[in-house]
């Protein structure tokens, strides 16, 4: 069990808010993440980790945007984009399983045309819960062997 990084951020999305909302935890089962507007709707895209490499990128081409923005629920501190699909990370007493890489949705170019293409392969990856438990904001990450 190697440690990878560290979880800066938790958000989740519901169907009162406009933008996603900040956690200081989330609770997360086979389902995927409890109260969260996505749960028990696509298990394979429960949850989406992107990196502050995206954002560093995006402020680089001159757009400002807040962390959350992109969608993520859990943000990092590493770039765990090149993860191969089935790599499993232990983050607080959850695991997650990396299952497939994010696609772009049509919403970022509503915050900035630019946003599809720049972001085509460092918007996030997706996890998929295979042991519940409790993530919280600066849990560390470890890539399990």
């Amino acid at each position: 069990m190697q440690e990878v990084g560290k979880v800066l951020s938790l958000y989740i999305s519901n169907k009162e808010m406009p933008h996603p909302v900040e956690k200081k935890k989330i609770n997360v089962d086979i389902k995927g993440i409890i109260n969260d507007k996505h749960y028990n709707k696509d298990i394979e895209r429960a949850i989406l980790i992107s990196s502050t490499a995206s954002y560093a990128l995006v402020k680089s081409h001159l757009i400002d945007i807040p962390y959350g923005i992109l969608g993520e629920n859990l943000l990092v501190d590493f770039n765990p984009y090149a993860l191969p699909t089935g790599s499993q990370l232990k983050i607080g007493n959850a695991v997650l399983e990396i299952s497939q890489n994010c696609t772009l949705c049509n919403h970022l170019s509503k915050i900035d045309k630019k946003l599809p293409k720049l972001l085509k392969n460092d918007r996030g990856i997706f996890g998929k819960v295979v042991q519940e438990g409790t993530i919280s904001e600066g849990d560390a990450i470890y890539l399990l062997d």
